[in-house]
């Protein structure tokens, strides 16, 4: 209780109805938007318009054009809206990230929570980690509207998601006791850097952040995955054996190959690789296996061991992790202005005071959104390189331009040349699709025109 008054305060009690305001204009903002679930999807099974198929006169644009034209203006116009709305997201989601860090100094919260466990424990690693344990309580708490917003009712409200309220508050659980384990003990070996290794603290915490990222990426499969989904070899049946064989051609251990139950959360068809060294895997959900014909399945399957066999995994977090140090060195740069500017007034007087957390969560967060063109070349290039290996090594290009389809009622199709690139983690509907006829007209003798 004593705990409780002291955090608890006029301040917080205003802020709390404020959010409470947004969380039901949330709600009724998500319960406007188009709502139509079962015409989002595209029919099961192959779909090969007459305009694709090979031939002397083949043509790639063409060829290409008959693809999009799969989808309807009421799709494509509900597609673009939920995917544009996403940019929108980015912004407001820093902004509203950046009024909780103004909450969390302005009300003496973040003081107050950094002066508890310092009750509790001199030792400066110990009571940073329990400091930290609390900040994510309260920042969870304080950002649950713009959650339940982004992840709940917008995404019923494109037909994207079938969990209940229930079962989205128990999957946001188990995330927040996955972070309560791992995260408050990263940011006491953060501040540990700051405090020891002064003016030079963001080039350990970049090393550091490399491999931190390579351990979770190897205990994930193993230990956090499973919590959220059940993971199962793959039945017997048409499915396995050509899964198994592409395995097999790429010498990736068919142990390695599961697939799990994502329909219980998502209506989305995906697969993806995940882990490192002992722990890698080739996972495809169950929406892929029920909503999708085989070439789709191989096509998918092909990309994915794409990066698998190119070692994407690695490349990517090495290149992030390049990209995450100089964030680093952006809060190093930055943070004691801040402080000069805003902290002091409210008792926060050095960067290796914990309660400057929020401050430094909303400056990365800050260089990460401007970085966003960067971050997203990096996965894009990983994702491209990994299509044309899937269309080497699958050989099933009317799958792959199906399948991007298929991604694409939800993914915007055809994006100008810089909204791709500032937007697009993976490569448009319509470049895969293009990459995916182009790969026909080049290879017409070993291509298929049907499952």
């Amino acid at each position: 209780m004593l705990i409780a008054r002291q955090i608890w305060g006029t301040g917080m009690r205003r802020l709390l109805f404020v959010l409470l305001a947004l969380f039901l204009f949330s709600g009724i903002t998500a319960a406007q938007a188009p709502a139509a679930p079962g015409a989002r999807e595209l029919p099961p099974g192959l779909i090969v318009p007459d305009a694709s198929q090979p031939g002397p006169g083949f043509d790639v644009d063409k060829a290409t054009e008959s693809y999009i034209a799969l989808l309807s203006p009421e799709q494509r116009a509900q597609s673009d809206a939920y995917f544009e709305g996403g940019y929108w997201l980015q912004l407001w989601g820093f902004l509203y990230g950046l009024l909780v860090c103004v909450v969390f100094i302005t009300t003496g919260l973040s003081q107050k929570l950094r002066d508890i466990p310092k009750r509790i424990s001199h030792r400066p690693w110990l009571y940073t980690a329990i400091y930290a344990a609390f900040w994510l309580l309260a920042a969870e708490l304080l950002t649950l509207p713009w959650a339940l917003y982004t992840g709940y009712f917008r995404e019923h409200a494109y037909g994207l998601s079938n969990l209940s309220l229930g079962a989205w508050f128990g999957e946001a659980g188990k995330g927040l006791l996955v972070s309560l384990i791992i995260v408050p003990w990263l940011i006491a070996g953060l501040f540990a850097a700051v405090r020891k290794a002064g003016e030079t603290w963001w080039l350990r915490a970049g090393a550091a952040g490399f491999v931190v990222i390579m351990l979770i990426g190897m205990i994930a499969p193993v230990f956090i995955s499973p919590l959220f989904n059940d993971y199962r070899p793959l039945p017997d049946g048409a499915v396995k054996s050509a899964i198994f064989s592409l395995a097999r051609a790429n010498q990736i251990p068919t142990d390695n190959v599961v697939y799990f139950d994502a329909s219980k959360q998502t209506n989305r068809v995906s697969a993806n690789v995940s882990g490192f060294a002992g722990t890698t895997q080739v996972s495809l959900n169950d929406n892929l296996l029920d909503k999708t014909s085989l070439p789709e399945i191989k096509a998918v399957m092909g990309h994915e061991m794409g990066h698998y066999v190119l070692n994407h995994g690695f490349r990517n977090v090495l290149f992030i992790s390049i990209v995450m140090m100089f964030g680093f060195w952006f809060v190093h740069k930055l943070i004691d202005r801040v402080i000069a500017r805003f902290g002091v007034r409210y008792g926060i007087v050095e960067r290796t005071d914990p309660a400057v957390l929020p401050i430094a969560v909303v400056v990365f967060s800050f260089f990460f959104l401007l970085a966003t063109p960067v971050t997203n070349s990096i996965i894009r290039t990983a994702e491209k390189e990994a299509d044309l290996y899937g269309l080497n090594s699958a050989r099933e290009p009317h799958g792959f331009a199906t399948a991007a389809m298929r991604l694409s009622t939800y993914r915007k199709i055809h994006p100008s040349k810089w909204e791709e690139i500032i937007f697009f983690d993976h490569p448009s509907g319509y470049d895969r699709v293009h990459s995916s006829m182009l790969w026909l007209q080049e290879n017409q003798e070993i291509a298929k025109t049907g499952p």
